[in-house]
């Protein structure tokens, strides 16, 4: 059983919005503009804002593909988390950074939704945090499946999204909103 996090501490999470990660996936441009707009207000409101970077084989540590999409920047005193899995949690300082930071509430954005988004979200709620997804500011790439079948990445987002809304955790609230109305001092981000 997880361990509930008393408390209401914000903070925003952004995950793998990398010049590579985002040459690939549905609508980026948008996506991008969302997430510095919902960083820009956690700022704004005094949230601490963490970022995590992937590296892997196909995103090599420090290549042009590695590197943070074009307008978005971390600030000099915004802790960096690198990655090598799906998860921000596994095998990385993101706990460390939430334990001192006193977090109980996540606020996560970034790509691609149905890897590192989900399992975030789902790692961050099996934790014990709160948790709100930032609805329009995640984003990822359709798939093919081997019948030839596709996925839409808009389909594959709209799930997430619900999912986020009605899944349901004791002693835990978990939501997906735009990044015009998340709430980083609420359980759940939504007013």
């Amino acid at each position: 059983m997880a361990t509930i996090r008393a408390g209401n501490q914000g903070v925003l999470v952004v995950v793998d919005v990398q010049a590579g990660v985002m040459s690939e996936t549905w609508d980026s441009p948008r996506v991008i503009q969302n997430v510095a707009h919902t960083v820009a207000r956690a700022r704004a409101q005094g949230v601490p804002v963490l970022w995590v970077q992937h590296a892997d084989d196909g995103l090599v540590f420090g290549s042009p593909a590695w590197q943070w999409a074009e307008g978005l920047t971390p600030a000099a005193d915004e802790p960096l988390i690198h990655k090598h899995f799906n998860s921000a949690f596994e095998q990385t300082t993101l706990e460390d950074h939430l334990a001192r930071l006193g977090a109980t509430h996540i606020v996560l954005a970034g790509a691609a939704t149905n890897w590192c988004i989900r399992a975030t979200a789902y790692a961050a709620l099996d934790r014990g945090y709160d948790l709100t997804l930032v609805a329009d500011a995640h984003t990822t790439g359709s798939i093919e499946l081997d019948d030839g079948a596709q996925v839409a990445a808009a389909d594959i987002i709209r799930d997430l999204n619900v999912t986020m809304t009605w899944l349901s955790y004791p002693g835990r609230k978990n939501s997906a909103v735009a990044c015009d109305a998340v709430d980083f001092t609420t359980p759940g981000g939504a007013p």
